[in-house]
């Protein structure tokens, strides 16, 4: 085993990522409050090929310069836009077929690695780092998506929270769809993704 060089890693580049089709997921960003967080999930998000986010209320958006500090890159590759208000854009996704999904603890839990393959497209909201996702959007999900904690703390930071949910729910839409869990070292890994 050796470590490999940064050419040596297979990846699209930006231009060619930006135009990938991406999986069939696309997040939404309730009053995040820390831009460093944002810029983390953009960059979590570039590495699952996510299809969008939605950035609403509170959260920051690229034009901060503290978000590529963490987002490294990932702003420029990265589907985005802006809406104060999250409850439409939810709705319009609702009206579009995707299954609705809030990243919260509730009192119906679903793990996020027993996703259920009909819950693509899938719009995963994420929330505030405090106060977590608005009770208003909360009431708009499909699911619940809750990740098994042991400890006493019952939380964790939103970003990581985010890295750990969004790759459980990528890697099952992946198996669903007959795709590996990682990328072929070739370009065929980079070609997209199928969806239906």
């Amino acid at each position: 085993m050796r470590k490999l060089r940064h050419e040596e890693i297979p990846r699209p580049d930006p231009k060619t990522a930006h135009s990938l089709s991406g999986h069939p997921v696309s997040v939404l960003l309730d009053n995040v409050r820390s831009i460093y967080n944002v810029g983390a999930m953009f960059r979590t998000s570039d590495a699952a090929l996510i299809e969008k986010m939605y950035l609403t209320g509170i959260t920051g958006t690229p034009e901060n310069r503290g978000l590529h500090k963490t987002a490294l890159g990932a702003q420029d590759t990265v589907r985005w836009e802006y809406r104060r208000d999250p409850l439409p854009v939810v709705q319009a996704l609702k009206r579009d077929g995707y299954t609705i999904g809030v990243l919260e603890i509730t009192d119906s839990p679903t793990p996020t690695t027993d996703i259920a393959e009909s819950s693509f497209p899938l719009c995963l909201i994420v929330g505030n780092e405090l106060h977590g996702v608005c009770e208003e959007l909360v009431a708009e999900a499909d699911v619940a998506f809750e990740i098994p904690q042991f400890g006493a703390k019952q939380s964790l930071n939103v970003a990581v929270a985010y890295g750990i949910a969004i790759f459980d729910i990528v890697r099952g839409y992946r198996r669903y769809v007959g795709l590996g869990d990682h990328p072929l070292p070739d370009t065929a890994g980079f070609e997209g993704v199928r969806h239906g």
